[in-house]
């Protein structure tokens, strides 16, 4: 059938070289974000030489506006970034505290379950797919699964770490920034955005790789028992994510919630300003849920992607035939994405420059247009240099005769897919169009109409998304089974880069405008950071939009890695106990969402009773004269979140066991596929609604239109209708929304993992009745 034209050495060279460039090229970019310095006093020395300063707080930064040089303001932002730092890195030891306790528990569980497959047997076995050949024993799969498994969670755990602290460390620099003009305070964004966004793509190849090659030191010709045991790595990857994000959400949405609800509703004092009690929780809430738990829930889709393309191959051809470059597509892909997204951002920082603020949304669109176009020549150069020109895949017993141009198309819909969810979000979320503006007019009338409102555009923007996966799915399935929904999702990751990047400026900006507040810089420098965040409140959108359509290309392709692991021939929906299945699959996603709100409920009525309870006993608070005390609220938030994470997360993670221990493999695939198919509805009308209802309220604020001039000022009727949807919506776009494309991914690779064990011990209550 061919072969490749690089060779195997030539892929052992290319992957970790790329995956190098990448971490250097976000040192590069940290480097000249350092650059700009935060301190009081002139002439401090430079982060490189001052090594016992923390969170950039003894780093010097003076930078003039209009000659008036006031270091009072400078203090003030050195302050309330380190302020900032210390809380969510705080936060995120508690966390990790707990999710490490889970870490090991989970790992001892899948060396058990998988180990007692053969009887923790240390011979040799017949291969699940080739009888006569012999593999190595379940055994070796528990303990390498169970390495992988701690490789994947340690990765996502660091992703979501360094994430939040590169975005700590660009908040007050991006504020100061905004005093030289619009332009340098979006390329600090921008660039620490690429910081995250490089570091976790490159990382998560790299380890990833590394991991591979070790394996197979000790696996050697035995690929089906090598990349099933990589499989761990996703499970990981994403267990990890799954507590983030919701930790995250939790902490982010009960203190925002407690502060809007109290300070813009009912103290009427703008948002993030210094005398509320929770605007430090806030900004803190910013980065641990949408930093951390972004980068954590983005390398959990890589990973499983990554993983079920492997899984699939490994069975196939590829696999058959030891082709280690063609077996190493999926990593190549990612290689290349990591080589176009680093071009892909010289556009916004050094080829364009930024004048007015008018052109930042244009300059971050251009972004997702470019990478995606370059990314399509990339993916033909892998293609045609990595791929024979045929070879056969696994396709649910029969082995399936694929052309290389037929995977290139595969790559691609996934990838052009990915951009239609982008713009398709957009078009609901952003201010600049008529779905947010009508949401902003039903105002008019009250929070009533305005709820009415967001509803209606959430569930309306499901439509389009969709169609875009159906079609995705249904070309990319037609010409390579499995596998060419597998490396479809990979297409829509292989920008993961660029677009984490843009996902990560959405929080620093919103962090730089609450310093600019909060220090009391002039209202022409928040004029500038509210600019920014406008921007990056529809790009987080557009981030959420691509973590959900790639979830759902990620879960059906694991969900066919697990129907093929399993024995399963078909899937009869007709048939009790995968009619069962579907159902109470389908119901998941509600209660999860159920748990999540109901969590960010409990923390907010906490955090509102604080808010509420420090106004009216501390002398001198609303009149400046006093200072609030922000660590209660901080506590307030990291405890609530803590203690609410724990169920949602639960019942992510022992639904398959149950499910699959009692009712069987075939029960365990309805559920599947009812959670996909109802989660993937929920997660994008949900963060799509919460979207719409945030950017109407910022479209009242902002008043730059003369119908948006009509609806304000802040204060209004309209606005405080508008503040009402938004405070509805913080949950849904930020906790249950985003939190539900990691559920159907988590249960779908983790019924991977656990498929050899539910294939030989499952379905108890059957085999008993």
């Amino acid at each position: 059938m061919g072969s490749a034209l690089l060779p195997d050495l030539g892929t052992q060279i290319v992957i970790p070289v790329c995956a190098v460039i990448g971490i250097v090229f976000s040192l590069f970019q940290w480097y000249l974000v350092s650059g700009v310095k935060v301190s009081s006093e002139r002439g401090a020395i430079s982060p490189s030489s001052n090594k016992n300063d923390k969170n950039g707080y003894g780093d010097c930064l003076i930078e003039e506006e209009e000659g008036i040089n006031d270091q009072n303001v400078v203090a003030k932002c050195a302050d309330i970034q380190n302020a900032i730092s210390e809380g969510a890195t705080s936060f995120l030891f508690t966390e990790y505290q707990y999710v490490g306790i889970f870490m090991i528990a989970f790992a001892i569980l899948i060396f058990l379950f998988l180990g007692s497959v053969e009887g923790f047997s240390t011979s040799s076995q017949p291969c699940t797919y080739n009888k006569e050949k012999r593999c190595k024993p379940a055994l070796a799969t528990a303990i390498f699964s169970t390495v992988s498994f701690l490789l994947g969670a340690i990765t996502s755990v660091i992703s979501g770490f360094l994430g939040m602290k590169i975005a700590t460390y660009a908040n007050a620099r991006t504020t100061l920034e905004a005093r030289k003009g619009v332009g340098k305070a979006f390329i600090v964004a921008f660039r620490s955005g690429a910081v995250m966004g490089f570091l976790l793509a490159a990382n998560g190849l790299l380890v990833l790789y590394i991991t591979i090659n070790l394996f197979k030191l000790y696996y050697g010709d035995d690929w089906e028992g090598l990349f099933e045991a990589i499989t761990g790595y996703g499970l990981g990857g994403s267990s990890m994510a799954l507590f983030g994000r919701v930790g995250g959400g939790i902490y982010t949405k009960a203190a925002d919630v407690g502060a809007d609800l109290v300070g813009k509703v009912e103290r009427n004092i703008p948002e993030d300003d210094p005398r509320n009690p929770a605007v430090i929780a806030d900004n803190v809430g910013d980065n641990v849920g949408d930093i951390a738990g972004m980068g954590s829930d983005l390398f959990g889709s890589y990973a499983e992607s990554s993983c079920a393309a492997l899984v699939v191959a490994s069975i196939s051809s590829f696999g058959i035939d030891h082709d280690f470059t063609a077996i190493c597509y999926p990593l190549l892909i990612s290689s290349m994405g990591i080589l176009v997204c680093l071009i892909t951002t010289l556009f916004a920082t050094d080829f364009f420059e930024i004048k007015a603020v008018k052109e930042i949304e244009p300059a971050l669109k251009n972004q997702l247009i470019i990478s995606t176009a370059i990314m399509t020549v990339g993916i033909a150069i892998v293609t045609w240099t990595c791929l024979p020109s045929s070879f056969t895949i696994f396709n649910f017993g029969t082995q399936k005769v694929v052309k290389n141009w037929q995977l290139f198309l595969c790559v691609a819909v996934g990838l052009w897919a990915g951009l239609i969810i982008g713009f398709v979000t957009e078009y609901y979320t952003s201010n600049a169009y008529s779905p947010v503006q009508d949401v902003a007019d039903s105002c008019r009338t009250g929070a009533a109409t305005n709820v009415i409102f967001g509803l209606a555009l959430g569930y309306k923007s499901v439509i389009i998304p969709i169609f875009a996966i159906a079609i995705a799915i249904f070309v990319s399935f037609t010409f390579a089974a499995m596998y060419g929904i597998a490396v479809a999702a990979l297409g829509m990751l292989s920008t993961i880069a660029t677009g984490l990047a843009i996902d990560a400026y959405g929080p620093i900006s919103d962090n730089a405008g609450g310093i600019a507040e909060m220090a009391g810089m002039s209202h022409r420098i928040r004029e500038r950071t509210d600019a920014l965040d406008a921007a990056g409140n529809t790009t987080a959108a557009i981030g959420k939009g691509f973590a959900i359509g790639s979830a759902a290309l990620v879960s059906l392709a694991l969900f066919g890695a697990f129907v093929s692991r399993a024995g399963i021939s078909t899937v009869d929906v007709l048939t009790p106990q995968v009619f069962i299945g579907l159902i109470v699959g389908a119901m998941l996603p509600y209660w999860f969402s159920a748990m999540t709100m109901k969590s960010v409920g409990s923390a907010a009525l906490k955090m509102v009773e604080e808010v509420r309870r420090q106004f009216n006993t501390i002398p001198g608070l609303m009149e400046g004269l006093a200072k609030p005390d922000y660590a209660t609220c901080v506590k307030i938030s990291t405890d609530a979140s803590i203690k609410e994470m724990i169920p949602p997360g639960a019942l992510v993670m022992l639904t398959p066991l149950i499910v699959g221990i009692f009712f069987g493999v075939e029960t365990l695939s309805g559920v599947l596929a009812g959670a996909l198919v109802s989660g993937v509805q929920i997660a994008i009308s949900a963060s799509n609604t919460g979207g719409a209802w945030d950017n109407a309220k910022k479209y009242i604020e902002a008043g730059a239109s003369e119908h948006a001039r009509t609806l304000g000022p802040k204060g209004s009727e309209p606005h405080k209708a508008a503040v009402i949807g938004d405070t509805i919506g913080d949950p849904l776009k930020d906790t249950s929304g985003p939190s539900l494309n990691i559920l159907i991914k988590l249960m779908a690779v983790e019924s991977l993992v656990f498929a050899p064990f539910f294939a030989t011990h499952g379905g108890l209550l059957f085999k008993i009745f």
